[in-house]
């Protein structure tokens, strides 16, 4: 696969589960699509009405209380899509259409590895089209109370920081920072699962969310042990999660991003609040273009870990 390419799913690959909010059943199958066009939704099953259709980027999310709701001006079209983003953007899918038959991303285990699974069997190929991207040119700091976000510069590629802090002794403060590409994106962050906390339990579902919670898509904490048999997959599978998190908001961007981005203390509202800030200041980004791909006759090839160069992108 040439890293400056484009690529996409070589054939469709479909899962099916249920939403750990709305509890409700539906099947996610994953297209191939052309170049340019981005990751795209595509909301099916709607009784009687047309389907929907949106690209995920920033302008679309709707809310991001306890998940990332993507939608338009005449509603909410998925929920949770951060997990099967995450997958996506990980494993460097640069298009692709989701298309869903119910309200809510399926939670599968509570992590992005099954999507990954998808991913694998559906196969990655690469288009004829150069990669885009969108790199960080100066620093976006967002603060909300005790949380902190922000983006900054990072010529190698993108890396994520992630620092939390629970009131709990199974969780206390814990912090990864990892530079994602495919192979770290699978062996550090896909496998964590979305965690909750047993005291909360009667007030999620009074207030419509965590219908479809079980031990078998969450890892579920009390004051002094984790309720799953299978325990952790991770010491510290709490942080990497919210890394996990994090990596599928940012994937809302609209192409990979060329930065470092922290958070602190933060969620999607903050990740949402983070991008946002970074869109809405011209300065602090541009849309930059791989080079073309070619190995010079008679060099040698350059190591596999050296920071790849970049263009602007004047189209």
């Amino acid at each position: 696969m040439k890293a400056g390419q484009q690529t996409t799913l070589r054939v469709d690959a479909s899962i099916t589960g249920v939403g750990v909010h709305s509890g409700l059943p539906a099947t996610l199958t994953l297209h191939p699509a052309d170049a340019n066009t981005g990751i795209v939704f595509l909301r099916t099953g709607l009784k009687g009405r047309p389907d929907r259709e949106i690209r995920a980027d920033v302008r679309a999310v709707t809310a991001t209380e306890f998940a990332t709701v993507l939608g338009d001006p005449s509603g909410p079209l998925c929920s949770t899509a951060e997990h099967v983003l995450a997958a996506l953007s990980g494993l460097r899918v640069d298009n692709a259409v989701v298309e869903i038959d119910g309200p809510e991303v399926p939670i599968m285990d509570g992590s992005a590895e099954p999507f990954c699974a998808a991913i694998d069997q559906a196969g990655i190929v690469t288009l004829g089209a150069p990669r885009r991207f969108i790199e960080v040119l100066k620093p976006v700091r967002v603060v909300r109370d005790a949380a902190i976000g922000e983006l900054w510069p990072h010529a190698r590629g993108f890396r994520v920081e992630v620092e939390i802090e629970f009131d709990n002794p199974l969780i206390g403060r814990q912090a990864l920072a990892v530079d994602v590409d495919p192979a770290s994106f699978r062996r550090e962050i896909a496998r964590a699962r979305t965690f909750g906390f047993m005291r909360d339990v009667s007030k999620l579902w009074s207030a419509g969310y965590a219908l479809g919670a079980s031990f078998d898509n969450t890892l579920v904490v009390t004051d002094n042990r984790i309720l799953n048999q299978d325990g952790l997959r991770y010491a510290d599978e709490f942080v990497r999660h919210k890394a996990l998190d994090a990596v599928g908001d940012l994937a809302l961007a609209g192409a990979p991003l060329l930065g470092a981005f922290r958070s602190v203390r933060g969620g999607h509202k903050l990740n949402h609040a983070v991008l946002c800030a970074l869109m809405a200041d011209r300065s602090a980004w541009r849309m930059v273009e791989a080079p073309a791909t070619r190995r010079p006759r008679g060099h040698a090839e350059v190591a596999a870990g050296a920071a790849p160069a970049y263009g602007p992108d004047v189209s």
